[in-house]
């Protein structure tokens, strides 16, 4: 730590100390600086610490230790106003709207203090010459606080009838109060109109749009904005996460989280900051923390997991039960501090209204991964079941969902099996009991379809016993036993032919009879050799053909029939593909699922739907894929399990993603990961469509929402089997999106840890641009040396890649971080020499004429960037002679770049002005007026005075307008 020993050292200690983390250590960093200070004897020195200790205290959760400094600085202020500097003089009355908040938030000081505090800010900010708008802001504030209404919506009329002067807060902040008042009148529509400039980015400041993000929550998701709550959580919570003194706004995540169904993410929330549920420098929101913890200890002990252990207060271990009654009475106790410092019940009330709040939505997916606090609930819809064990009722029940082939009919027969004893059953009751029960057994149900035959024929129902054994057969083939179930079904299948010819049984039992046998020759076709023997798929083909002629004609209105039908022609397609007619084989599994569709079973056809898309998408056609895959999410509606839908979701991510569509690939992506998580596949598939999402959300723009999603993503991608393609391009993403949200250290993280390990691969292309992505964010992030290293990595990578573009912008890079660094800025000139120099030999290396025009682009930006680092190195220098060298030298390289580019012609244009332009104003600055008016009228002369509008043409000409201003006599 450097020694205080003058007034610029402790400016230069405090600005470091205010780039600190929020918190306890930098507030007491800023106690030692008012002390090292006090140490100067320099009045203006103990003012500024001052200062900057109210300020750090401000934006910490010790927001009570602030009065100290502040009542300090005013009797400075009223003692020796002289001894305070313009900008000093302007915080002190600044800070006055930051004490009337700070008094009103803590329930000790009394209404009186505050309401005579107002009065004494009122009549300096008239001393001051300022407007009354902090003052009737600051007025509304403690009115709204302690529930006075009608005195709330004067000074609120008033706030925003007064002046804007240098005293009103930030447009964001004082459009967050306004939107927040219009919330807690009932209106959020007209709060989200005023939040719109904050969270379109129009305005900000230190603490917005953070605030406002946090404050929308609740609106969106009762306006039924789900997205976009969505989505302002994920931004949100990046942005108050790291910021100590926000505990308020992420109490409102806390309780989003708890209105939505993520339960788990908010225990992952309270995990993350244990001290805010015993900080007490900032009552306010600790009351605001621990109702929304309260809320959503309610929320799981309502569902059943009041005994989950939680993260709670430090010193013993929490139950979600335990924490609810902690929560609730410390929220409760506080709240009544302030009400009784009121006078009023408004803070108690409202407290009491945000702890009864139920959820709504029973879950929004967020794209982020947590471990599901909840049990999901099945996919489908559970069968009705008639109130009581009534075996009637259940079996009636049940063969209405058999006989429709519904879902869940084997929960049904199963559930007949438990509420009724076989004595009280027939033989057709218990035959289909043991039926059933033994398809939903597979291969541990054989013995029970023989059961159920002899039951069957007992019941005087010889073809439904053949067909129980013929599903038996299958069972075998499924698990290898292929010749065995044939020679089974072979001896069952001449048996139920006589039966049909005698008309002793049915088509249905027939046909289940001849299908087990199709379905049997298809396994050999399966299981054989690839490509399948002739033999194998002739004789598939002929029975599955003659279950179509059995069937076809006669289902009628008979579910059963139809579907039989359908599965034949589905039969039919897979014989097809393996003969390698894929044209042929797609038509049939459309054909098939238009046909389940039809029956009213539209379920039965997603498997056929996602194999339309498998061989359009393998034939190119994107268009057929998606088709087909819009389809099957259509049909498989709530039947479809969890780990299905997430499959089908992911698959049409990818296809509408690949045209371009990122905003509704997004959505499926979401509904992919969500899905996931519901079927317990977060570290597998649910991390695959977590990345996949980050990539769609990150072309849309949303760079916080695709830095949080990857960032979920990317312990389970280098964790998993998803190659290390998966997390190189996790990491490459989430490098951009830390890059536009200006995280650049951390964005250089992650580019060097993705070019480490695209390091060893065979192609070095994306080695190459990681490294050079990585220098990027290092020199954007500060980091000189670390971003010389790695251009000067990059440069070899590239030049063993041969390519000259990238060598040569290495070169250049590394030149503008030398004029930064200790080589200066002769280093910086030779780094520059070499680019020249490399880029002039790859031209005359190369015979393509593209090629050539290419690098002579390059080569002339090359002299433009060498000039202007001569002409930005000269600014570093004491003597007028080395000055008027620098830009001479500075001057020669614009030239050769405008004689460069102008050999582009029409292409070179623009930046053969820019470079004319640079040229004019070293001209001028060198004293050449003639000159630099020359090269301005020069550029004028290149583009017309009207008919254009190209922005660059535009600027062009402006500039050069500026330039001829300049150079007039007497500018």
């Amino acid at each position: 730590m450097d020694e205080i020993t003058d007034l610029d050292a402790l400016r230069r200690a405090m600005a470091e100390n205010a780039e600190q983390p929020e918190g306890p250590a930098r507030n007491a960093r800023a106690e030692a600086l008012l002390a090292e200070a006090e140490r100067l004897d320099v009045p203006l020195a103990v003012i500024e610490a001052l200062g900057h200790q109210l300020k750090v205290y401000n934006y910490s959760s010790e927001k009570d230790r602030m009065f100290v400094p502040f009542a300090r600085l005013l009797r400075l202020w009223d003692e020796r106003p002289e001894d305070f500097d313009a900008y000093e003089t302007h915080t002190l009355h600044w800070v006055f709207k930051w004490m009337s908040a700070g008094m009103l938030d803590q329930p000790h000081i009394p209404l009186a203090s505050i309401e005579k505090w107002l009065g004494e800010m009122e009549h300096r900010y008239r001393l001051a010459g300022h407007s009354e708008r902090a003052v009737r802001g600051a007025e509304f504030g403690v009115a709204a606080h302690i529930g006075d209404l009608e005195r709330a919506e004067r000074a609120y009329a008033a706030w925003l009838a007064a002046d804007r002067d240098r005293m009103a807060d930030c447009h964001a902040c004082e459009l967050h109060g306004q939107g927040s008042w219009q919330v807690s009148r009932g209106r959020d529509a007209q709060a989200l109109e005023l939040w719109a400039p904050v969270l379109d980015g129009e305005y900000s400041c230190a603490h917005e749009p953070h605030t406002v993000l946090a404050s929308s929550l609740l609106p969106l998701l009762r306006l039924g904005r789900l997205e976009e709550a969505r989505a302002h959580h994920l931004r949100g919570f990046r942005l108050v996460r790291p910021m100590e003194s926000m505990r308020g706004a992420y109490a409102d995540h806390v309780e989003f989280c708890a209105l939505t169904g993520n339960e788990a993410r908010g225990l992952e929330l309270l995990a993350e900051r244990p001290a805010y549920f015993t900080d007490t420098g900032h009552p306010r929101s600790r009351l605001d923390f621990m109702a929304a913890v309260a809320l959503l200890m309610d929320r799981l002990t309502g569902l059943g997991l009041g005994e989950q252990r939680v993260p709670g207060p430090a010193g013993r271990t929490w139950t979600a039960r335990e924490l609810a009654v902690h929560a609730r009475a410390e929220a409760t106790e506080l709240a009544g501090r302030f009400d009784r410092r009121n006078g009023t019940s408004y803070v108690g009330d409202r407290v009491r209204a945000r702890m009864a709040r139920g959820p709504l939505v029973e879950r929004l997916p967020l794209g982020v991964r947590t471990a599901r606090a909840v049990p999901a609930a099945a996919a489908p819809v559970a069968p009705r079941e008639p109130a009581g064990p009534d075996p009637a009722a259940l079996l009636a029940e049940a063969r209405r969902l058999s006989e429709t082939l519904r879902p869940h009919a084997l929960e049904a027969w199963a559930a007949v099996a438990r509420a009724a004893r076989e004595a009280d059953l027939g033989p057709r009751d218990r035959a289909e009991i043991a039926d059933h029960e033994a398809m939903a057994r597979g291969p541990e149900g054989v013995a029970l379809f023989e059961r159920a035959a002899a039951l069957y024929a007992e019941a005087g129902d010889p073809g439904e016993a053949l067909a129980a054994r013929a599903r038996g057969a299958y069972v075998h083939a499924l698990h290898g036993e292929v010749d065995a179930a044939l020679a089974t079904v072979a001896g069952l299948y001449d048996e139920v032919l006589a039966l049909y010819a005698d008309e002793a049984t049915g088509v249905r039992q027939t046909a289940a009879v001849v299908m087990s046998r199709a379905r049997i020759l298809m396994r050999r076709v399966h299981e054989g050799s690839a490509p399948a023997a002739p033999a194998a798929l002739a004789a598939a083909e002929r029975a599955v053909r003659e279950v179509l002629a059995l069937v076809e004609g006669r289902a009628g209105d008979e579910v059963r029939l139809a579907a039989r039908a359908a599965e034949a022609r589905a039969m039919l397609a897979e014989l097809a593909a393996h003969a390698g007619d894929a044209g042929r084989a797609a038509e049939l599994f459309r054909r098939a699922a238009a046909e389940y569709v039809a029956a009213g079973v539209p379920w039965f056809a997603v498997e056929y739907e996602v194999q339309v898309a498998a061989l359009a998408h393998q034939a190119g056609d994107l268009a057929g894929a998606e088709r087909a895959l819009r389809a099957a999410v259509e049909h498989g509606g709530g039947y479809v399990e969890p780990v299905g839908r997430a499959q089908l979701h992911l698959q049409l991510a990818e296809v509408i993603g690949a045209r371009g569509e990122a905003a509704e690939a997004a959505e499926h992506a979401l509904e992919a990961a969500h899905w996931a998580d519901e079927a317990g596949e977060s570290g597998t598939l649910g991390a695959w469509a977590r990345q996949q999402l980050g990539g769609f959300l990150l072309r849309q723009g949303r760079f916080a929402e695709a830095a949080e999603v990857l960032e979920s993503a990317l312990a389970d991608l280098a964790a998993g089997t998803h190659g290390e393609e998966a997390v190189v391009q996790a990491h490459w993403w989430l490098g951009d999106c830390l890059g536009e949200l200006g995280e650049h250290r951390a964005a250089a993280e992650h580019r060097l840890r993705a070019a480490d390990i695209a390091r060893g691969w065979p192609e070095q292309q994306d080695h190459a641009t990681l490294a050079h992505l990585a220098a990027e964010s290092l020199s954007s992030a500060g980091l000189t040396d670390e971003a010389d290293r790695a251009y000067a990595r990059a440069g070899e990578l590239w030049r063993a890649l041969g390519n000259p573009h990238f060598v040569v912008r290495s070169l250049r890079a590394r030149g503008w971080l030398a004029l930064r660094g200790e080589s200066g800025a002769e280093g910086a000139r030779e780094l520059m020499t070499d680019a020249v120099r490399a880029c002039e030999d790859a031209l005359e290396a190369a015979a393509d004429p593209m090629a050539r025009e290419q690098l002579t682009s390059e080569l002339a930006d090359t002299h433009r960037q060498f000039g202007d680092l001569l002409a930005r190195s000269a600014a570093e220098e004491a003597e007028d002679d080395v000055i008027r060298g620098a830009f001479e030298a500075a001057l020669v390289q614009m030239d050769r770049a405008a004689a460069l580019f102008g050999t582009l012609g029409a292409d070179g244009l623009h930046g053969r002005t820019g470079a004319e332009l640079a040229a004019g104003w070293l001209e001028a600055d060198l004293g050449r007026p003639a000159e630099a008016t020359a090269r301005a009228q020069g550029v004028l002369a290149a583009y017309p005075a009207t008919g254009t509008d190209d922005e660059t043409a535009q600027a062009r000409r402006a500039e050069a307008g500026q330039l001829l201003q300049a150079t007039l006599p007497g500018a």
